[in-house]
Protein backbone atom coordinates (compact mmCIF):
# COMPACT_ATOMS: atom_id res chain seq x y z
CA UNK A 1 0.00 0.00 0.00
CA UNK A 2 2.81 2.40 0.92
CA UNK A 3 4.61 1.57 -2.35
CA UNK A 4 1.46 2.33 -4.36
CA UNK A 5 1.02 5.68 -2.59
CA UNK A 6 4.66 6.55 -3.27
CA UNK A 7 4.20 5.69 -6.95
CA UNK A 8 1.15 7.97 -7.15
CA UNK A 9 3.14 10.83 -5.61
CA UNK A 10 6.07 10.17 -7.93
CA UNK A 11 4.12 10.16 -11.19
CA UNK A 12 1.09 12.34 -10.48
CA UNK A 13 2.65 15.67 -11.48
CA UNK A 14 4.48 14.41 -14.61
CA UNK A 15 1.31 12.68 -15.82
CA UNK A 16 -0.77 15.76 -15.12
CA UNK A 17 1.75 17.93 -17.00
CA UNK A 18 1.56 15.65 -20.05
CA UNK A 19 -2.07 14.52 -20.13
CA UNK A 20 -3.74 17.94 -19.88
CA UNK A 21 -1.76 19.64 -22.71
CA UNK A 22 -1.98 16.47 -24.83
CA UNK A 23 -5.75 16.43 -24.36
CA UNK A 24 -5.97 20.04 -25.49
CA UNK A 25 -3.81 19.27 -28.55
CA UNK A 26 -5.93 16.27 -29.58
CA UNK A 27 -9.18 18.19 -29.11
CA UNK A 28 -8.00 21.26 -31.04
CA UNK A 29 -6.08 19.51 -33.83
CA UNK A 30 -7.34 21.10 -37.07
CA UNK A 31 -7.99 19.11 -40.21
CA UNK A 32 -7.47 20.32 -43.74
CA UNK A 33 -4.99 23.09 -42.88
CA UNK A 34 -1.37 23.46 -44.01
CA UNK A 35 0.99 21.67 -41.57
CA UNK A 36 2.72 24.84 -40.31
CA UNK A 37 -0.56 26.65 -39.64
CA UNK A 38 -1.94 23.53 -37.92
CA UNK A 39 1.21 23.38 -35.77
CA UNK A 40 0.72 27.05 -34.84
CA UNK A 41 -2.81 26.35 -33.61
CA UNK A 42 -1.81 23.20 -31.72
CA UNK A 43 1.13 24.87 -29.96
CA UNK A 44 -1.22 27.58 -28.68
CA UNK A 45 -3.55 25.01 -27.16
CA UNK A 46 -0.65 23.03 -25.66
CA UNK A 47 0.57 26.24 -24.03
CA UNK A 48 -2.93 26.85 -22.69
CA UNK A 49 -3.02 23.36 -21.13
CA UNK A 50 0.42 23.82 -19.57
CA UNK A 51 -0.69 27.15 -18.09
CA UNK A 52 -3.67 25.50 -16.40
CA UNK A 53 -1.39 22.85 -14.90
CA UNK A 54 1.04 25.56 -13.76
CA UNK A 55 -1.80 27.43 -12.05
CA UNK A 56 -2.98 24.29 -10.25
CA UNK A 57 0.54 23.60 -8.99
CA UNK A 58 0.76 26.95 -7.21
CA UNK A 59 -2.09 26.15 -4.81
CA UNK A 60 -1.10 25.88 -1.15
CA UNK A 61 -3.40 23.09 -0.07
CA UNK A 62 -1.96 20.42 2.28
CA UNK A 63 -4.06 17.55 0.91
CA UNK A 64 -3.31 18.45 -2.71
CA UNK A 65 0.39 18.80 -1.86
CA UNK A 66 0.42 15.38 -0.16
CA UNK A 67 -1.17 13.77 -3.24
CA UNK A 68 1.23 15.48 -5.66
CA UNK A 69 4.41 14.72 -3.73
CA UNK A 70 4.94 17.85 -1.64
CA UNK A 71 4.67 21.62 -1.93
CA UNK A 72 8.29 22.13 -2.91
CA UNK A 73 7.97 19.59 -5.72
CA UNK A 74 4.79 21.32 -6.89
CA UNK A 75 6.62 24.66 -7.03
CA UNK A 76 9.48 23.20 -9.08
CA UNK A 77 7.01 21.80 -11.60
CA UNK A 78 5.01 25.05 -11.46
CA UNK A 79 8.08 26.91 -12.70
CA UNK A 80 8.90 24.27 -15.31
CA UNK A 81 5.38 24.04 -16.75
CA UNK A 82 5.06 27.83 -16.72
CA UNK A 83 8.27 28.23 -18.71
CA UNK A 84 7.24 25.48 -21.15
CA UNK A 85 3.82 27.12 -21.57
CA UNK A 86 5.43 30.44 -22.46
CA UNK A 87 7.67 28.81 -25.08
CA UNK A 88 4.72 27.01 -26.71
CA UNK A 89 2.65 30.18 -26.66
CA UNK A 90 5.51 32.11 -28.23
CA UNK A 91 5.73 29.50 -31.00
CA UNK A 92 2.02 30.00 -31.69
CA UNK A 93 2.25 33.41 -33.47
CA UNK A 94 5.67 32.60 -34.96
CA UNK A 95 4.34 29.49 -36.68
CA UNK A 96 1.22 31.31 -37.88
CA UNK A 97 3.49 33.93 -39.42
CA UNK A 98 5.83 31.29 -40.89
CA UNK A 99 2.85 29.78 -42.68
CA UNK A 100 2.76 32.89 -44.88
CA UNK A 101 6.37 32.65 -45.99
CA UNK A 102 8.10 33.10 -48.42
CA UNK A 103 6.26 36.45 -48.54
CA UNK A 104 8.08 38.36 -45.81
CA UNK A 105 5.58 41.23 -45.94
CA UNK A 106 2.56 39.00 -45.38
CA UNK A 107 4.40 37.06 -42.65
CA UNK A 108 5.24 40.31 -40.86
CA UNK A 109 1.66 41.54 -41.13
CA UNK A 110 0.53 38.29 -39.52
CA UNK A 111 3.08 38.67 -36.71
CA UNK A 112 3.01 42.41 -36.06
CA UNK A 113 0.36 43.69 -33.65
CA UNK A 114 0.58 47.13 -35.31
CA UNK A 115 -1.19 45.85 -38.41
CA UNK A 116 -3.82 43.82 -36.56
CA UNK A 117 -6.89 44.42 -34.39
CA UNK A 118 -7.57 44.25 -30.66
CA UNK A 119 -7.87 40.44 -30.56
CA UNK A 120 -4.24 40.14 -31.73
CA UNK A 121 -3.14 42.97 -29.45
CA UNK A 122 -4.60 41.11 -26.48
CA UNK A 123 -2.63 37.99 -27.42
CA UNK A 124 0.65 39.89 -27.46
CA UNK A 125 -0.26 41.64 -24.21
CA UNK A 126 -0.85 38.24 -22.60
CA UNK A 127 2.59 37.05 -23.79
CA UNK A 128 4.27 40.19 -22.44
CA UNK A 129 2.61 39.76 -19.05
CA UNK A 130 3.69 36.12 -18.93
CA UNK A 131 7.24 37.12 -19.84
CA UNK A 132 7.27 39.77 -17.10
CA UNK A 133 6.15 37.25 -14.51
CA UNK A 134 8.69 34.66 -15.65
CA UNK A 135 11.61 37.12 -15.67
CA UNK A 136 11.14 37.77 -11.95
CA UNK A 137 11.74 34.06 -11.28
CA UNK A 138 15.36 34.40 -12.44
CA UNK A 139 16.18 37.65 -10.59
CA UNK A 140 17.27 36.56 -7.13
CA UNK A 141 18.03 40.07 -5.84
CA UNK A 142 14.36 41.19 -5.83
CA UNK A 143 12.81 41.38 -2.37
CA UNK A 144 10.31 38.63 -1.72
CA UNK A 145 7.33 40.96 -1.33
CA UNK A 146 8.13 42.78 -4.57
CA UNK A 147 8.77 39.48 -6.37
CA UNK A 148 5.45 38.06 -5.19
CA UNK A 149 3.43 40.90 -6.70
CA UNK A 150 5.43 40.98 -9.94
CA UNK A 151 5.06 37.21 -10.24
CA UNK A 152 1.29 37.76 -10.10
CA UNK A 153 1.61 39.10 -13.65
CA UNK A 154 1.54 35.44 -14.68
CA UNK A 155 -2.05 35.11 -13.50
CA UNK A 156 -3.03 38.32 -15.28
CA UNK A 157 -1.28 37.05 -18.40
CA UNK A 158 -3.31 33.82 -18.31
CA UNK A 159 -6.59 35.69 -18.10
CA UNK A 160 -5.53 38.11 -20.85
CA UNK A 161 -4.54 35.22 -23.11
CA UNK A 162 -7.90 33.55 -22.64
CA UNK A 163 -9.63 36.86 -23.33
CA UNK A 164 -7.61 36.95 -26.57
CA UNK A 165 -9.31 33.71 -27.67
CA UNK A 166 -12.77 34.99 -26.74
CA UNK A 167 -12.15 38.19 -28.76
CA UNK A 168 -11.28 35.95 -31.70
CA UNK A 169 -14.71 34.37 -31.35
CA UNK A 170 -13.55 31.07 -29.81
CA UNK A 171 -16.00 30.56 -26.95
CA UNK A 172 -15.89 26.76 -26.65
CA UNK A 173 -14.11 25.49 -24.61
CA UNK A 174 -12.50 28.83 -23.69
CA UNK A 175 -15.26 30.05 -21.36
CA UNK A 176 -15.07 26.89 -19.18
CA UNK A 177 -11.25 27.14 -19.19
CA UNK A 178 -11.50 30.80 -18.18
CA UNK A 179 -13.83 29.84 -15.33
CA UNK A 180 -11.39 27.15 -14.11
CA UNK A 181 -8.40 29.52 -14.32
CA UNK A 182 -10.27 32.26 -12.46
CA UNK A 183 -11.36 29.76 -9.79
CA UNK A 184 -7.78 28.57 -9.25
CA UNK A 185 -6.43 32.13 -9.05
CA UNK A 186 -9.23 33.17 -6.69
CA UNK A 187 -8.66 30.08 -4.54
CA UNK A 188 -4.95 30.87 -4.24
CA UNK A 189 -5.60 34.56 -3.49
CA UNK A 190 -8.28 34.02 -0.86
CA UNK A 191 -7.11 30.83 0.84
CA UNK A 192 -3.35 31.22 0.35
CA UNK A 193 -2.27 34.86 0.05
CA UNK A 194 -5.06 36.31 2.21
CA UNK A 195 -4.88 33.36 4.59
CA UNK A 196 -8.48 32.09 4.71
CA UNK A 197 -7.09 28.53 5.01
CA UNK A 198 -4.79 29.52 7.89
CA UNK A 199 -5.28 28.47 11.52
CA UNK A 200 -4.91 31.12 14.27
CA UNK A 201 -2.00 30.86 16.71
CA UNK A 202 -0.23 33.10 19.19
CA UNK A 203 3.46 33.33 20.05
CA UNK A 204 4.00 32.18 23.63
CA UNK A 205 7.80 32.33 23.74
CA UNK A 206 10.96 32.67 21.66
CA UNK A 207 14.51 31.59 22.43
CA UNK A 208 17.80 32.07 20.57
CA UNK A 209 19.01 28.92 18.83
CA UNK A 210 22.29 30.13 17.38
CA UNK A 211 23.70 33.21 15.71
CA UNK A 212 20.83 34.80 13.75
CA UNK A 213 18.46 31.94 14.55
CA UNK A 214 15.48 31.73 16.89
CA UNK A 215 12.97 29.07 17.91
CA UNK A 216 9.42 30.41 18.20
CA UNK A 217 6.72 28.56 20.14
CA UNK A 218 3.15 28.89 18.83
CA UNK A 219 0.00 27.90 20.73
CA UNK A 220 -3.21 27.26 18.76
CA UNK A 221 -6.20 29.50 19.42
CA UNK A 222 -8.62 27.06 17.81
CA UNK A 223 -8.34 23.86 15.82
CA UNK A 224 -4.62 23.21 15.28
CA UNK A 225 -2.97 22.73 11.92
CA UNK A 226 -2.45 19.09 10.97
CA UNK A 227 1.32 18.75 11.22
CA UNK A 228 3.52 15.67 11.62
CA UNK A 229 7.21 15.53 12.65
CA UNK A 230 9.54 16.54 9.83
CA UNK A 231 7.02 18.78 8.08
CA UNK A 232 7.07 22.53 7.53
CA UNK A 233 4.32 25.12 7.67
CA UNK A 234 3.62 28.47 6.06
CA UNK A 235 3.34 31.09 8.80
CA UNK A 236 2.55 34.79 8.87
CA UNK A 237 3.07 36.93 11.96
CA UNK A 238 1.14 40.04 13.00
CA UNK A 239 2.17 43.01 15.10
CA UNK A 240 3.09 43.11 18.78
CA UNK A 241 3.89 45.92 21.22
CA UNK A 242 7.31 46.44 19.63
CA UNK A 243 7.42 43.83 16.88
CA UNK A 244 6.04 44.60 13.41
CA UNK A 245 5.10 41.68 11.18
CA UNK A 246 5.82 41.44 7.46
CA UNK A 247 2.30 40.53 6.34
CA UNK A 248 3.63 37.60 4.28
CA UNK A 249 3.52 33.81 4.61
CA UNK A 250 6.96 32.17 4.77
CA UNK A 251 7.96 28.49 5.10
CA UNK A 252 9.33 27.37 8.46
CA UNK A 253 10.19 23.85 9.57
CA UNK A 254 8.61 22.55 12.77
CA UNK A 255 11.28 21.43 15.25
CA UNK A 256 8.88 20.07 17.89
CA UNK A 257 5.18 19.32 18.21
CA UNK A 258 4.63 19.66 21.95
CA UNK A 259 1.71 19.08 24.29
CA UNK A 260 -1.49 20.98 23.56
CA UNK A 261 -0.50 20.98 19.86
CA UNK A 262 2.15 23.66 20.35
CA UNK A 263 4.39 24.17 17.33
CA UNK A 264 8.06 25.05 17.70
CA UNK A 265 9.37 26.79 14.56
CA UNK A 266 13.06 27.16 13.79
CA UNK A 267 13.68 30.48 12.01
CA UNK A 268 16.96 31.55 10.41
CA UNK A 269 17.53 35.19 9.43
CA UNK A 270 17.94 34.88 5.66
CA UNK A 271 16.14 38.01 4.46
CA UNK A 272 14.45 41.22 5.60
CA UNK A 273 11.38 39.51 7.04
CA UNK A 274 13.15 36.65 8.82
CA UNK A 275 15.78 39.06 10.20
CA UNK A 276 12.94 41.04 11.76
CA UNK A 277 11.67 37.83 13.38
CA UNK A 278 14.76 37.61 15.56
CA UNK A 279 13.09 40.24 17.73
CA UNK A 280 9.66 38.56 17.84
CA UNK A 281 7.89 38.70 21.21
CA UNK A 282 5.21 36.75 23.11
CA UNK A 283 1.66 37.79 22.36
CA UNK A 284 2.17 38.26 18.62
CA UNK A 285 -0.67 36.74 16.61
CA UNK A 286 0.24 34.23 13.91
CA UNK A 287 -1.54 32.35 11.14
CA UNK A 288 -0.40 28.90 10.04
CA UNK A 289 -1.10 26.90 6.87
CA UNK A 290 0.08 23.31 6.70
CA UNK A 291 1.68 21.02 7.27
CA UNK A 292 3.61 20.30 4.13
CA UNK A 293 6.49 18.07 3.13
CA UNK A 294 7.78 15.33 5.34
CA UNK A 295 10.40 13.81 3.05
CA UNK A 296 11.79 11.44 5.71
CA UNK A 297 10.02 8.10 6.18
CA UNK A 298 10.10 7.41 9.94
CA UNK A 299 8.60 3.95 9.50
CA UNK A 300 11.09 2.50 7.01
CA UNK A 301 13.13 -0.54 7.96
CA UNK A 302 16.39 0.35 6.17
CA UNK A 303 19.21 2.27 7.90
CA UNK A 304 19.03 5.99 7.26
CA UNK A 305 21.73 8.53 6.44
CA UNK A 306 20.77 12.14 7.11
CA UNK A 307 22.72 15.17 5.89
CA UNK A 308 21.82 18.64 7.14
CA UNK A 309 23.24 22.01 6.17
CA UNK A 310 22.70 24.82 8.67
CA UNK A 311 19.06 25.34 9.65
CA UNK A 312 18.25 22.36 7.39
CA UNK A 313 18.86 20.23 10.48
CA UNK A 314 15.40 21.17 11.80
CA UNK A 315 13.27 18.36 10.26
CA UNK A 316 15.74 15.81 11.62
CA UNK A 317 15.52 17.39 15.07
CA UNK A 318 11.73 17.11 14.87
CA UNK A 319 11.97 13.38 14.13
CA UNK A 320 14.35 12.85 17.04
CA UNK A 321 12.04 14.81 19.35
CA UNK A 322 9.05 12.72 18.26
CA UNK A 323 10.33 9.55 19.92
CA UNK A 324 12.97 6.83 19.77
CA UNK A 325 14.34 5.86 16.38
CA UNK A 326 13.22 2.57 14.86
CA UNK A 327 16.33 2.01 12.73
CA UNK A 328 20.07 2.86 12.79
CA UNK A 329 20.47 6.50 11.76
CA UNK A 330 23.56 8.58 11.05
CA UNK A 331 23.41 12.38 10.83
CA UNK A 332 26.10 14.40 9.07
CA UNK A 333 25.54 17.96 10.31
CA UNK A 334 27.40 20.69 8.40
CA UNK A 335 27.48 24.27 9.72
CA UNK A 336 29.59 27.37 9.23
CA UNK A 337 30.75 27.71 12.86
CA UNK A 338 29.82 26.51 16.34
CA UNK A 339 27.94 29.75 17.00
CA UNK A 340 25.92 29.16 13.83
CA UNK A 341 24.97 25.54 14.69
CA UNK A 342 21.32 25.35 15.80
CA UNK A 343 20.32 22.47 18.10
CA UNK A 344 23.91 21.21 18.39
CA UNK A 345 23.83 20.63 22.21
CA UNK A 346 20.53 18.74 21.90
CA UNK A 347 21.89 16.58 19.08
CA UNK A 348 25.02 15.71 21.04
CA UNK A 349 22.89 14.73 24.03
CA UNK A 350 20.70 12.49 21.86
CA UNK A 351 23.75 10.83 20.31
CA UNK A 352 25.09 10.09 23.78
CA UNK A 353 21.82 8.51 24.97
CA UNK A 354 20.45 6.73 21.88
CA UNK A 355 22.60 3.84 20.56
CA UNK A 356 20.74 3.91 17.21
CA UNK A 357 21.72 7.52 16.53
CA UNK A 358 25.20 8.62 15.40
CA UNK A 359 26.15 12.29 15.00
CA UNK A 360 28.99 13.61 12.84
CA UNK A 361 29.09 17.39 13.31
CA UNK A 362 31.46 19.31 11.02
CA UNK A 363 32.36 23.01 10.97
CA UNK A 364 32.77 23.96 7.30
CA UNK A 365 33.23 27.72 7.09
CA UNK A 366 31.47 29.53 4.27
CA UNK A 367 32.24 27.09 1.45
CA UNK A 368 30.85 23.68 0.56
CA UNK A 369 33.39 21.22 2.02
CA UNK A 370 35.06 18.28 0.33
CA UNK A 371 32.30 15.76 0.85
CA UNK A 372 34.27 12.66 -0.08
CA UNK A 373 35.96 12.09 3.32
CA UNK A 374 32.71 12.92 5.18
CA UNK A 375 30.42 10.36 3.55
CA UNK A 376 30.11 6.71 4.61
CA UNK A 377 31.64 4.06 2.41
CA UNK A 378 29.85 2.75 -0.66
CA UNK A 379 29.14 -0.50 1.18
CA UNK A 380 27.44 1.28 4.06
CA UNK A 381 25.44 3.54 1.74
CA UNK A 382 24.26 0.61 -0.38
CA UNK A 383 21.89 -0.42 2.40
CA UNK A 384 20.74 3.07 3.43
CA UNK A 385 18.09 5.59 2.50
CA UNK A 386 19.68 9.04 2.19
CA UNK A 387 17.87 12.22 3.23
CA UNK A 388 19.28 15.69 2.49
CA UNK A 389 18.14 19.10 3.70
CA UNK A 390 20.03 22.33 3.25
CA UNK A 391 20.94 25.09 0.79
CA UNK A 392 20.49 24.22 -2.91
CA UNK A 393 24.23 24.28 -3.60
CA UNK A 394 24.95 21.81 -0.84
CA UNK A 395 22.10 19.50 -1.86
CA UNK A 396 23.34 19.49 -5.47
CA UNK A 397 26.89 18.66 -4.36
CA UNK A 398 25.62 15.88 -2.10
CA UNK A 399 23.54 14.32 -4.88
CA UNK A 400 26.62 14.17 -7.10
CA UNK A 401 28.81 12.79 -4.32
CA UNK A 402 26.27 10.10 -3.41
CA UNK A 403 25.85 9.14 -7.06
CA UNK A 404 29.63 8.70 -7.25
CA UNK A 405 29.32 6.34 -4.28
CA UNK A 406 26.82 4.25 -6.24
CA UNK A 407 23.65 5.50 -4.54
CA UNK A 408 20.78 5.55 -7.04
CA UNK A 409 18.37 8.48 -7.28
CA UNK A 410 15.46 6.49 -5.83
CA UNK A 411 17.35 6.21 -2.54
CA UNK A 412 18.14 9.94 -2.29
CA UNK A 413 15.43 12.20 -0.86
CA UNK A 414 15.85 15.91 -0.33
CA UNK A 415 14.20 19.19 0.54
CA UNK A 416 15.72 22.64 0.11
CA UNK A 417 12.77 25.07 0.31
CA UNK A 418 13.15 26.91 -2.99
CA UNK A 419 9.84 28.78 -3.32
CA UNK A 420 10.69 31.38 -5.95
Amino acid sequence: MAAAAAAVRQWSVPLLSCVVPAGFAVWAFPEGLPPIRAAGIVTGWIGCGLLLVSLLLMLREPRLAAWLGGLERMYRWHHGTGLAAYLFLLLHPLLLAANNLPSARVAWQTLSPFTESWPVWSGWLGLLLLMGGLVTTFIRSIRYGTWRWLHALLGLGVLTGLAHLILLGIDEPVLPILAVAAAILGWRLIRGDLGLAARPYVVTSARPLAARSVEVVLCPLGDPAMVTPGQFVLAEFGNGERYRGCGEFHPFTVSTIANRDELHLAIKALGDCTTRMLAIEPGVAARVIGGFGGFVDPHGTAPQFWVAGGIGVTPFVALLNAGPLLHPTRLLYLYRSETDAAFLPELRATAASDPKFTLHAVETGDDVPDLGPLLPTAGELSRAECYLCGPPGLVAALKSALAARGVTAQHVHYENFEFR
